[in-house]
């Protein structure tokens, strides 16, 4: 599964996100997608959590909302970056991301096809419900790029990626 390993540094990559702007309260606003490497998290500690789909139920009702709920508790541990990233494009992450209340508190970033997942060696094969190559239900804590904690779900549900979970590795 994993190949990665705590101790070590992510390797680089880039993501597509649309940042937040108010003008995205509107429904009719789709916003302008823009790209954020790895490289900008160096000297920052950062969380990231990886779901298999936005929208889908677990992802959208048991794994992301808990995150809002306790940004707080993330930035009072000197948390400087909380994101989300799924392989979703980045339209439809922004869009979850308004539905969700994001608004500039978690990025949600686009891995297009589970590239850098897979370099990570957590993809995962959904096509046989349709859903072609996902990200594995995942969390990092990284601190300079240097993983610090990985937590890989074993099967369905929300425990070692989840907010509580992490929250108390940090």
């Amino acid at each position: 599964m994993a190949t990665i390993k705590v101790g070590d540094k992510i390797p680089e990559g880039t993501f597509k996100y649309v940042p937040y702007t108010p003008e995205l309260e509107s429904g009719l606003a789709c916003g302008v997608p823009t790209s954020l490497s790895t490289n900008d998290w160096k000297g920052k500690k950062v969380v990231l959590f990886s779901v298999p789909g936005a929208f889908t139920p677990t992802c959208h009702v048991n794994h992301l909302p808990p995150y809002i709920q306790k940004y707080d508790e993330f930035k009072a541990k000197g948390v400087d970056v909380i994101a989300v990233v799924a392989a979703n494009d980045p339209f439809v992450m922004s869009g979850w991301g308004r539905v969700e209340g994001l608004k500039d508190k978690i990025l949600a970033l686009s891995d297009t096809d589970a590239k850098w997942s897979k370099e990570l060696g957590l993809d995962k094969d959904l096509s046989s419900f349709g859903l072609g190559t996902r990200t594995w239900r995942y969390a990092l804590i990284l601190n300079d790029n240097v993983v610090e904690y990985l937590g890989v779900e074993p099967g369905p549900g929300v425990s070692v990626s989840g907010a509580d979970a992490v929250l108390a590795k940090l």
